[in-house]
C-alpha cells in the first residue's frame, strides 16, 4: 500500500492523501486531474509568452493582477504534483544499469 498527494485540496485547504495501490477509481480520476492541471499550466504560459512579447502590450492593474493569481494557483497546482510524483517516485528502488551485474550492486535502502 502507498500514499499519495491527490492534486486537490480538501476543507481548509488541506491536503487530501490516498492510499492504496495506485490501479482504483481515484487513483485515476486523480491521474485526469493532473493531466487537465498540466495543460491548463501549459495554456497559461504559452498565453503569457504571447502578452510579453508584443510590444507596446499595456496591461490595467486589474488585468495584471489577474494573470499573476492565475499564475500563482497554476503553480501551487504544478508544485503539489511534483511532490505527489517525487513521494511515489521514492517507493520503487532504483534500476540497476545494464552494465552493473545485479550481483555487484549494493542493496537499497528506503
Amino acid at each position: 500500500m502507498n500514499e499519495r498527494l491527490l492534486p486537490w485540496t480538501g476543507s481548509e485547504g488541506k491536503p487530501c492523501y490516498l492510499v492504496g495501490d495506485g490501479t482504483g477509481y481515484v487513483s485515476r480520476v486523480a491521474d485526469q486531474v493532473e493531466q487537465v492541471q498540466l495543460g491548463m499550466a501549459g495554456g497559461l504560459l504559452e498565453h503569457t509568452a504571447e502578452l510579453l512579447a508584443e510590444p507596446g502590450q499595456k496591461l490595467t492593474g486589474e488585468e495584471l493582477h489577474y494573470l499573476i493569481r492565475r499564475l500563482a494557483e497554476s503553480l501551487e497546482e504544478i508544485k503539489r504534483i511534483a511532490e505527489s510524483r517525487g513521494a511515489r517516485l521514492r517507493n520503487f528502488p532504483e534500476p540497476v544499469p545494464d552494465h552493473v551485474k545485479k550481483s555487484d550492486a549494493a542493496p537499497t535502502t528506503g
